[in-house]
């Protein structure tokens, strides 16, 4: 029997962040609204960083505070730091997702801070919160840095035991500047889920390099079965130079559709919104299936070739 396989969209806020013009607030709460009609285990909504670092995401509390939430959908919420979590809990997330690097040249960029600074930072907030709300972290660079290269597994090993010990069990593995092959995905499966049985985690792919999809399959073959996508493939890192968008969350549910597993997302649905997407951002954007159709979309015949089927048969 295939696994039932969980995704959670992060377009709103991986995706929106790398914007270079400002989504209307109506506008992205219409967009959640669709998603949330769509069958996503999790949405990101938004991030509450500083609006002069992520000017895109400035609306954070508007937006919150306009969707309509659905039964059984989880409402996540980027937090980098204490204050942060502060004007997060006003509104009420069913999640708070914090996030640090596991590389120090990625960290200083995109924290402004050291990685044991970060992590003391995370710690402040998770005490903070008090099991008030359930705590999901995310660590960045898991498989590379585009600064350092090679990331060791034994740095996301100690982090995930530092993060166990201070009760968080939710963790996302993520190859922020997509530099994971499938091989590499393979091992850091298997690590993570012989050595922590009872930690839920989620695997973060980008497709920079093409791997994507390649990736995600080789996590489900070893045991993952909860994943980040981006609608539309939309997103990328601002922090990482040539980190473009995240694996295409409709290529990546129909194709584990296809293949037998258990989704609950509403692919046709899906497809109308990433249609939705492209005029909001005003372009084309990365995914295939809304472009070709899924495989049920059949063509009819020409007349041409009807005529010489029909003198074949003859």
């Amino acid at each position: 029997m295939k696994n039932r396989i969980d995704f959670n969209e992060v377009v709103t806020r991986d995706g929106f962040q790398n914007e270079a013009l400002f989504i209307p607030t109506d506008k992205k709460i219409e967009l959640i609204n669709q998603l949330s009609q769509c069958g996503f285990a999790k949405i990101e909504v938004t991030s509450f960083t500083s609006p002069k670092a992520i000017p895109m995401l400035a609306d954070a509390t508007e937006v919150m505070q306009g969707i309509r939430r659905v039964q059984g959908v989880e409402y996540t919420v980027l937090i980098p730091n204490l204050r942060g979590a502060e004007r997060a809990m006003q509104v009420n997330p069913d999640e708070l997702n914090l996030v640090m690097s596991t590389s120090q040249s990625h960290n200083f960029s995109n924290m402004r801070m050291s990685m044991e600074s970060s992590f003391a930072s995370l710690a402040e907030v998770i005490h903070f919160v008090d099991q008030k709300i359930v705590i999901n972290v995310s660590l960045s660079t898991a498989f590379g840095c585009p600064m350092e290269g090679y990331v060791d597994p034994k740095i996301v090993i100690d982090l995930i035991a530092r993060f166990n010990d201070l009760g968080v069990d939710r963790l996302t593995i993520c190859d922020t500047t997509g530099m994971a092959n499938p091989e590499q995905v393979a091992q850091m499966a298997q690590l993570v889920t012989n050595l922590f049985p009872k930690t839920a985690f989620t695997f973060h792919f980008h497709n920079t390099r093409g791997m994507g999809l390649a990736n995600l399959m080789s996590a489900i073959q070893n045991g993952i079965t909860q994943f980040d996508g981006s609608l539309g493939g939309l997103g990328g890192c601002p922090y990482a130079p040539g980190a473009t968008g995240n694996i295409c969350s409709e290529d990546a549910i129909y194709m584990t559709q296809l293949m037998g597993h258990q989704t609950s997302i509403d692919i046709i649905q899906l497809l109308e919104s990433a249609k939705f997407l492209e005029t909001l951002v005003g372009r084309t954007l990365p995914g295939q299936i809304v472009k070709a159709g899924t495989i049920e979309c059949l063509h009819s015949v020409s007349a041409a070739v009807q005529e010489l089927m029909s003198h074949q048969k003859s």
